[in-house]
Formats: structure tokens, C-alpha cells, sequence
């Protein structure tokens, strides 16, 4: 006997489609496009309470995916700027050395 689908499953429907999408396939532009999207709906208004909280978890996964690509970013960023400064530091004591 089939189960009957329920307000729970559409929630959870939706948290699962978000699990799928959210992974190395969906990139930056990407889940920022289509959490703008969501954002629009919420706001526009006119859905169900059950629609709402699947749009809603669909963008908190949205946002987890956007926020995980910024921190990739910026890790990448400090890891460079970490990487000219050594740089910098070792020419600055070679060239002391040198002219000592």
C-alpha cells in the first residue's frame, strides 16, 4: 500500500532536491541566480504555507552553496596575498644580506 503524501513529504521534498542540487554541479552564479528567484516568490507571495517553507529551505540551501563558494574565494585570496607577502619578506632579507 502506497503512502500518502503529506505536507511533511513536500517539505522534505524539497530540503532533498536542495541536497542534490547544492553540490560541486551547481556553481556560484548559478545558486545566487536561482536564490534571487526564490527570494522574488517568497516575496511576491500567493503560495501555500507548505510552498513557502520549501522555497524557504530551498534558498537557506542556496545560500549555504553561495556562502561556501565566497569562503573558497576569499581562502584562495589569502592564501595569495599570504604567498606575495613571504615573498616580499624573503626578497627584502636576501637583498639585506646582500648588501651587508
Amino acid at each position: 500500500m502506497a503512502k500518502a503524501k503529506t505536507d511533511d513529504d513536500t517539505v522534505a521534498d524539497g530540503t532533498a532536491d536542495a541536497a542534490q542540487s547544492d553540490g560541486s554541479t551547481l556553481g556560484y552564479e548559478q545558486a545566487r541566480d536561482e536564490l534571487i528567484e526564490v527570494v522574488r516568490s517568497l516575496e511576491a507571495g500567493g503560495t501555500t504555507l507548505e510552498e513557502s517553507l520549501a522555497l524557504w529551505e530551498r534558498g537557506e540551501a542556496l545560500a549555504k552553496v553561495c556562502r561556501r563558494w565566497l569562503d573558497g574565494a576569499r581562502a584562495r585570496l589569502d592564501a595569495a596575498l599570504a604567498e606575495e607577502a613571504e615573498e616580499d619578506e624573503g626578497e627584502g632579507e636576501a637583498g639585506e644580506g646582500a648588501a651587508g
